[in-house]
């Protein structure tokens, strides 16, 4: 998967003398608050937002991870 700003980061870490950086990814973080009966329901739910707009499967890998309130 192409990063080209972890990319641009990495190169000015290593000139300003950090050589011992290998890589640096940036990336994101999406929180969605669900009202779902069970939380298998909430899952279902999260996984088709991801499919149908929040996600690119191309370019993007995406957990989801449950949290109860």
């Amino acid at each position: 998967m192409l990063d080209p700003e972890g990319n641009t980061v990495k190169r000015s870490l290593n000139l300003l003398g950090y050589e011992g950086v290998e890589d640096v990814r940036i990336g994101k973080k999406i929180y969605i608050e669900v009202d779902a009966p069970t939380p298998d329901e909430a899952r279902k739910n999260v996984e088709e937002m991801c499919e149908k707009l929040l996600a690119n499967p191309v370019i993007h890998d995406y957990k989801i991870e449950l949290e109860r309130r």
